[in-house]
């Protein structure tokens, strides 16, 4: 009997035996010794605004567990090899909806380990070209300039004593009432320019006094344009020497710093005037420092074509006074937006232009658009412009001398947070008795109001009240009724319509598309 059961325990255990040796015989050892930290082979992922997958190469003890910060970050981890400790995670960035930018994590944690992230930053959606993108056009949509008005002055031979002395009526135009600016209103304008010529209105330094007549005029038609529900842009404009004798005379002080300074008094004190006289006005008043400051060669001057940096810079320093000296004044006055221009208001030089430094944060660009030249206000006065226009009987230059124009402003100042806006824009009025001169004419005004919106850039219409065709004649608003020129109500509703109009449907390509038909 002992001997049967000393057998059967011998056989247990050499079962026994057998079996674990089995066992480990077909247990694979790991290939690698088992790591002692989580790693990873990418500590960051940067995603553009479209979004991005990136995966990630883990190397863990065992298979850790994964959190995100954010819903915008997807994580998943593929198979875990216990062989190799390895494993494979999918990082997946969604589309960046918003006008910022964003960061997150992902995090791996293993039991007994330290954590270890991995930082997701992702780019800012563009914002889009459009009113939105500059406050400048939020502020004044579709403007009206208020031309040869309060600008005119006595400038012949013919002046006498009056030489220099700005003059309401002097040019042509009806004294301005309430009815001009309601009218103006009426017809869909949200915005009106009131150039004005200030000279011999000005009196001697150092106190630089402004006639109180004439300051209380440019006063009582402000109110007329608030009164209509406007916004209003004041200046001074014809004080430039353009080849002549008035006073902003950037010629001479770009070659002597004593001119300089003294024309920078003068700026100061003539500001400082106006802006006390208006600084219980509202937001709605905005006060642009000088019109179109050039030598008289609109930068093709031999002088400024030596060192265009000299005029330009002189101007710069000029457009710093002028901010200065309008903040300094308190009130309303240290917080309303301004108005500055490029050398001679052009868009040929604006690499030479600098922005003032302002406490408040808000001063516009202003720049003038007649492009092109020949079309608009030059002598040649071409019946048609675009793509569908005659060959000889247009510029060269088509609709795409105004995209790239107006996404150029949009690309190098609108898009780096400085406000632009066109102080002028227009055209030679056409007549109607040409039917095709006309079309096209209606043509060009839609289509750069509608590519003015679509770069983001308000626009005021240049109006000198005149009742004729041709060349320089830009009526359109009768300046002491209000009522329409002619037959420009026509051209004023496809401007209202190009500009402010926020139909989806209707684009620049729409506008476009419709051209006048090709002979």
């Amino acid at each position: 009997m002992k001997a049967h059961v000393s057998f059967f325990v011998l056989s247990m255990i050499f079962l026994a035996a057998c079996s674990c040796s089995k066992d480990d015989a077909e247990k694979k050892e790991p290939s690698v010794p088992a790591p002692k930290a989580v790693t990873v082979d990418v500590a960051s992922v940067s995603a553009p605004v479209e979004g991005t997958s990136v995966v990630v190469a883990i190397s863990s003890p065992s298979k850790p567990a994964v959190s995100v910060s954010g819903d915008w970050i997807k994580a998943e981890l593929g198979p875990y090899n216990q062989d190799t400790y390895k494993v494979k995670l999918t990082v997946t960035v969604g589309e960046n909806p918003t006008y910022e930018p964003r960061s997150g994590s992902v995090t791996l944690t293993c039991q007994g380990f330290s954590p270890v992230g991995i930082s997701v930053s992702q780019d800012a959606a563009a914002k889009p070209v459009g009113p939105s993108a500059n406050p400048a056009y939020d502020l004044l949509g579709l403007g009206w300039n208020m031309g040869n008005q309060f600008d005119a002055f006595y400038n012949g031979s013919w002046a006498g004593d009056k030489y220099n002395y700005p003059d309401e009526t002097v040019w042509g135009n009806a004294k301005a009432t309430q009815a001009t600016f309601d009218g103006v209103k009426k017809a869909g304008f949200t915005s009106v320019r009131i150039p004005v010529t200030w000279l011999n209105m000005i009196g001697p330094g150092p106190e630089y006094n402004i006639d109180e007549t004439w300051m209380n005029r440019i006063y009582e038609v402000v109110g007329y344009a608030e009164k209509a529900g406007l916004k209003v842009i004041i200046n001074t404009h014809h004080d430039e020497n353009n080849n002549d004798d008035h006073w902003l005379d950037i010629l001479s002080a770009s070659k002597d710093a004593r001119t300089n300074e003294a024309i920078k008094a003068e700026i100061a004190a003539v500001w400082t005037h106006i802006a006390n006289k208006f600084k219980d006005k509202g937001d709605f008043l905005i006060m642009e420092s000088f019109n179109e400051i050039q030598d008289g060669g609109w930068g093709w001057s031999a002088a400024f074509q030596a060192d265009p940096s000299k005029q330009c810079d002189v101007l710069n320093e000029w457009n710093q006074v002028f901010v200065d000296a309008v903040r300094a004044t308190g009130g309303n006055n240290a917080t309303r937006w301004l108005g500055v221009p490029t050398y001679a208001a052009g868009t040929s030089w604006t690499k030479y232009f600098r922005l003032p430094e302002d406490p408040a944060g808000k001063v516009m660009m202003a720049v003038h658009c007649y492009d092109p030249y020949e079309y608009t206000i030059g002598n040649k006065q071409y019946p048609e412009w675009g793509h569908t226009g005659a060959a000889g009987k247009k510029t060269p230059e088509g609709e795409k001398e105004i995209t790239d124009l107006f996404s150029r402003l949009n690309t190098e100042f609108i898009s780096k947070g400085i406000p632009v806006y066109l102080g002028e824009f227009g055209c030679s009025m056409r007549s109607k008795g040409d039917a095709r001169a006309w079309m096209f004419y209606k043509y060009y005004m839609e289509y750069v109001s509608k590519a003015a919106h679509t770069y983001s850039l308000p626009g005021i219409l240049w109006d000198n009240g005149s009742t004729q065709t041709g060349k320089e004649c830009h009526g359109y608003i009768d300046h002491g009724t209000g009522k329409y020129i002619g037959n420009s109500k026509e051209i004023v509703d496809l401007l209202v319509k190009g500009m402010l109009s926020t139909d989806e449907s209707y684009t620049l390509q729409s506008v476009y598309d419709r051209a006048p038909k090709t002979n």
